[in-house]
């Protein structure tokens, strides 16, 4: 069994490595660019351990290395720093010996390679972000440069368009008008692009068997479970639906000693798209609650009714998206249909009403 671990700090160019050997003592460096460390990864004994940070081009490499019978090891950035060295002394050579020393760590999380299918459905949702961004950016410029001359527009895009569409009924000079409707024929264009996008998120999400059983939780659409499988695959490798949970950053932060244990605000780690269509999901499905009556009410809709009675706004769509998390958690890793009356069966559901009977008697 090899028993050296490498350590690589990704660039853009050239790459840091650090070899340790079986003691954890630093046996080699080097710094080699793109070409030559594909060259000298192929070369390598299999079941090596080679060890990256989860940046951008991590899962590249991950994949290649597969190809090569070597072990990659992605850890989260925030992992590695502590075993840097000296912590007000970065350069690349640290950062290599800290990511090998990381991962020797018996207790360390590693984060699973996406495969190929995974990161290319991962990329639509990643340019339909980029186009909303700029489409957000055009129409805030057309709305200031329009402020500059007394026109304003209210918030609405339907508003905006409107206007646009009848530049000639405001006082305006021509050069201006000419800037604008080059500036809407681009804004169009850009909206027509997050559409378009939209609608591909939605075929590959119809295609999937996975994104079909999740779509079933109500507030959770096409753009959820589409991101939710391209991110985490078959969820497996979350020992639980609260890890998962955890790891998206619907979780409450923890401040604790000794018997005192202090919850704090959630946590907002991991990845803030996945997070927020979450929590968008969890305003539908609030507002689906209040729109049935009590009778016709799932459990889970009395559940969040109870929760919108007693907590704050906020609060309530956090726990919403944390138990959509948790349930979105078990039909990927467990391979199950979504059941919304499965709550009432849960036997930690049970033991709370025998209990809540007993101490009624």
């Amino acid at each position: 069994m090899n028993t050296i671990t490498i350590g690589v700090d990704l660039a853009k160019l050239v790459f840091a490595i650090c070899e340790l050997d079986e003691n954890g003592r630093v046996r080699q460096r080097r710094e080699l660019r793109r070409d030559a460390f594909a060259a000298w990864l192929a070369q390598l004994p299999a079941g090596t351990v080679v060890a990256m940070e989860a940046c951008s081009g991590a899962h590249h490499w991950g994949r290649r290395c597969l190809e090569f019978g070597l072990q990659p090891k992605l850890m989260a950035a925030q992992f590695v720093k502590p075993f840097r060295k000296s912590q007000k002394t970065k350069n690349d050579r640290n950062d290599a010996e800290a990511i090998a020393t990381a991962a020797r760590q018996g207790n360390m999380r590693f984060v699973p390679v996406k495969t190929l299918d995974q990161q290319t459905r991962l990329s639509w949702h990643r340019a339909r972000e980029g186009y909303k961004t700029e489409a957000l950016a055009i129409g805030n410029r057309m709305r200031g440069l329009l402020a500059e001359f007394g026109v304003v527009v209210a918030k609405s895009d339907k508003a905006l368009r409107t206007l646009l569409a009848d530049l000639s009924a405001h006082a305006l000079p021509e050069p201006l008008v000419e800037m604008l409707g080059d500036l809407n024929a681009h804004w169009q264009i850009v909206c027509d692009r997050v559409a378009a996008y939209a609608q591909r998120i939605e075929q590959h999400a119809g295609s999937d068997s996975r994104c079909k059983r999740a779509r079933a939780i109500p507030g959770v659409g096409a753009l959820t479970t589409d991101a939710l499988v391209a991110m985490v695959g078959s969820a497996q490798e979350f020992k639980n639906g609260r890890q998962m949970a955890a790891w998206i950053g619907i979780t409450p932060s923890q401040h604790s000693s000794g018997s005192r244990k202090l919850l704090g605000k959630i946590s907002c780690r991991g990845d803030s798209y996945l997070r927020t269509l979450l929590i968008q999901g969890a305003r539908s499905s609030l507002q689906r609650a209040k729109a049935v009556t009590r009778e016709k009410a799932t459990p889970e809709q009395i559940w969040i009714m109870s929760l919108a009675a007693r907590l704050p706004f906020g609060k309530v769509l956090a726990a919403i998206a944390n138990k959509h998390a948790r349930q979105l958690w078990v039909i990927l890793a467990r391979g199950v249909d979504y059941d919304p009356h499965a709550a009432p069966r849960h036997p930690m559901a049970q033991r709370n009403a025998n209990k809540h009977a007993a101490a009624v008697v």
